[in-house]
Parts: C-alpha cells; structure tokens; sequence
C-alpha cells in the first residue's frame, strides 16, 4: 500500500501531512488527463475518473504502463468518444454556466432509479461511519463512502482532492459490478459542489449526503437530475436540498 503522509518539520516540531502526486492517466498509451491525487488505490482513480466523464461504460483492465513510469496508469480502450468533445467542467466556488452544465450532465447521465427510502436519522449517522485514518493523522484529507440504502459501509476512499475520493470509490463499484448504485448511498465528509452531484449522477446515485454546505449549481444539478441532495449532516440535524420524497421522517 502506497505511503499516504510523511512527516514534515515546522518552527514548532514535525506534523504528518497529507502526500499530493501528480497522477497520469493513458488510455491505451494516449495521454488523457493528469490529476493530483493522494497515492494510493490508483487503478480505482484513474477508472472512475473516465467513467463520470463518460468515456467509458464499463470495467477496463488498468494498472502500470508497458515502460513502468512513475505515476501513471494505463486502461484499456477504446474510448466511447473522443476526450476533446467533453467539456469538462472543473471544480470552482464560482460555477459555471448553470444552463449548459445542465445540459452537459445529461447527455452523460442516465435517469437515476427511484431508490431507497431512508429514515432521516440514518442519513444523518452516514458521516460518522466514514473510515479516515489518514486524515485523523493529517488533517488535510477529503473522504467518500458507499453505503448500502440500511446504513452498511461498503467503501470509503480519502483523498487530497474531494472528487478524487468520489472517483476511487466509482472505481471500486465498477471494478465489483455495482454500477449503477440504484439502491446505495453516497456520502462525502466535505462540501457539495457541482462535480461531486455530477460524478454521482453519473454513477447512478439516488442519493447523495454532505457534511458541509452545497453550491446553489450542485442544487440546480440534483433537483434536475432526480437526485436527493442532504447537506449539513452533522450530530442531529441535517438540511435536504432536493428530492425529499426519499427521505423519511423519523
């Protein structure tokens, strides 16, 4: 298992901090996007990754390249389209154009599936069972995790980068045949931007809870693509953005 933290001296002492590394990723040799990441479950990234962006439809072979360079992975292709027709819209606190995200997601985005009803109180508890070692010795991880529609810990993935970690568990669930997730949950240990309802959507989720606070695009995605969208999911409480019907009063 790849090193996730070293320790790094300050004026005080040494902290343990979080490792950020560049990651290639080839789709038959062909370079198609580089991301920073945390090392670590790598081939899970780099097939999530293509997956939410729609250029792939199912589980590839992926691991080191034919010359064994560093930081990077190779898939198998073919691609299901060309990588310069997608548009991709790259996380920002600011957004992009709501009308034609909208529109982009759609074509990539399947109907999500009715899914689960789930008692509020069980949604609420999801934040609580993410494991994240790495960032209770750093601090400077995000985290997803898959649960089953009772409350049951699939995966959980932690990252440097908030749609890394959604990337390596959509890797995970295609790697296992579970996509799409239909009667699962995702949840995420941070904020909800516009790219983590995107990547979910495109997975298939129903559902999808925070523990911070949504943009008002992540809302406008997840109201339009039939998503429950639970943001704030802290001790007691918890606020539903969207698509409230699968969530039951206690």
């Amino acid at each position: 298992m790849a090193s996730t933290y070293l320790n790094v001296r300050h004026d005080r002492g040494e902290d343990r901090v979080a490792i950020e590394e560049p990651l290639e990723i080839r789709v038959d040799g062909d370079s198609v996007a580089v991301t920073m990441r945390t090392p670590g479950h790598d081939e899970e990234l780099a097939l999530g990754f293509l997956y939410t962006e729609g250029l792939i439809d199912s589980a590839r072979a992926a691991g080191p390249t034919a010359d064994l360079a560093a930081n990077t992975i190779d898939v198998s292709g073919p691609l299901t389209r060309e990588p310069a027709r997608r548009r991709f819209y790259t996380a920002s606190s600011c957004g992009v154009c709501g009308k034609g995200a909208l529109e982009e997601i759609a074509v990539v985005s399947a109907e999500l599936h009715p899914g689960p009803v789930v008692p509020r109180r069980e949604l609420i508890g999801l934040p609580e069972k993410l494991e994240q070692p790495t960032f209770e010795r750093t601090g400077g991880l995000h985290a997803t995790g898959l649960f089953t529609s009772d409350g049951a810990a699939l995966v959980t993935r932690e990252d440097v980068g908030r749609h890394n970690a959604m990337d390596k568990v959509i890797g995970y669930a295609l790697i296992n045949g579970w996509l799409p997730l239909r009667e699962k949950i995702l949840c995420v240990s941070g904020r909800l931007s516009f790219e983590l309802v995107q990547k979910a959507a495109v997975a298939g989720a129903p559902i999808l809870v925070g523990v911070g606070a949504p943009s008002s695009l992540a809302v406008s995605l997840a109201a339009d693509r039939g998503m429950t969208l639970c943001g704030f999911a802290r001790g007691t409480t918890m606020n539903v953005y969207a698509h409230a019907e699968r969530v039951a009063t206690d």
